[in-house]
């Protein structure tokens, strides 16, 4: 008996090493996913990475962070920052210099603003931040509306103002820019590629209505949610379906005060001063969030057949919800409609 018991432990102990080596090798280097909640731009930020060790989730999600707190800061309009040139420098600054010198990432945005001043006759407008300022101001006491005398005597900047000479350079003239329509989807966009850069391909950002994705692991495609403008509890009005896409919309929901029974959002119309109230939401899909983020800013600003005409010429997608709670689409829609 003694003997046969021997026997067995003998065959069992390395049959349990064997076991116990397979399950070490195969866990060792188990792929996960992991996610990631961040707050910067005055948005929740959230991150999913699938199909990836710990170790380098972790890393990637330090190095995000770092992505949109320096663009953060960068497109900062109300708060100084050591060492950086950012909106509020430009503005407020007291250096007697006839230029600045950018960060080139902040010389660039501005560069896009200014390309799609022209792109937008005139409706992407970066130097309104007077006229924003006003309409920040009376959101947030919620005591009336400006009046139309107010937003004249403060509509004082131009995109004339905004010079941009050569090497970083910015002519110290003291506008008050305003990057709302752009910063958000070009710190996205920059964190799609870092993700892609370093083999990370698998992944959701969801940047307060600013959606982007690469390619989901062990399916076909992402399912990715619009939020019904309507709806105060995030219910949504459609679902888009895609991979290595940005979905980004725009709308007067989220942002919005009231008074006298009217809602005044913060989307401001440059040729009225007013916000636009062409429709509820529209929202973009294309492959680049920066794109996506001012487009999806312009159709918001535009009627929606100027918007219909306009979306043709460029790689991308648009849905609007008008104020008659009708869901318009532009031709192309259909491949995002299937599974």
């Amino acid at each position: 008996m003694q003997r046969k018991l021997n026997y067995v432990i003998w065959i069992a102990i390395p049959i349990l090493l064997i076991l116990f080596v397979i399950f070490y090798f195969c866990t060792k280097n188990v792929e996960n996913t992991f996610t990631k909640n961040l707050f910067y731009m005055d948005t929740y930020i959230y991150i999913k990475i699938e199909n990836q060790s710990k170790e380098k989730a972790e890393e990637a999600f330090q190095h995000i962070e770092q992505i949109y707190q320096e663009y953060h800061q960068l497109a900062d309009r109300y708060q100084a920052y050591d060492g950086i040139n950012n909106l509020y420098t430009i503005h407020y600054n007291t250096d007697p210099s006839e230029t600045l010198t950018l960060d080139p990432r902040l010389y660039q945005m501005l560069t896009f603003g200014k390309e799609w001043y022209v792109i937008s006759n005139g409706k992407i407008d970066i130097s309104m931040g007077n006229i924003i300022d006003v309409w920040k101001q009376y959101r947030t006491t919620q005591t009336g509306v400006p009046t139309l005398e107010e937003l004249t005597l403060n509509d004082t900047g131009s995109i004339k103002d905004i010079v941009l000479l050569e090497n970083n350079q910015i002519q110290n003239t003291h506008p008050n820019i305003d990057l709302g329509a752009i910063a958000k989807g070009y710190a996205t966009e920059k964190v799609g590629e870092y993700l892609e850069s370093i083999g990370i391909t698998n992944y959701i950002i969801n940047a307060g209505g600013n959606v982007k994705v690469g390619t989901p692991y062990q399916k076909e495609k992402y399912a990715i949610g619009i939020e019904d403008p309507n709806s105060q509890s995030g219910d949504i009005f459609k679902v888009v379906y895609g991979q290595n896409i940005s979905v980004v919309t725009s709308g007067g929901y989220e942002r919005y005060y009231e008074y006298n029974g009217q809602k005044y959002h913060h989307i401001i119309d440059p040729d009225t001063n007013m916000p636009s109230n062409w429709m509820k939401s529209v929202t973009i899909i294309t492959k680049d969030s920066s794109l996506g983020d001012i487009l999806s800013t312009l159709l918001f600003l535009l009627p929606i057949e100027e918007g219909q005409e306009f979306i043709k010429q460029f790689d991308a997608e648009a849905i609007w919800y008008t104020n008659e709670d009708t869901i318009i689409t532009s031709e192309g829609i259909e491949i995002y409609e299937q599974k």
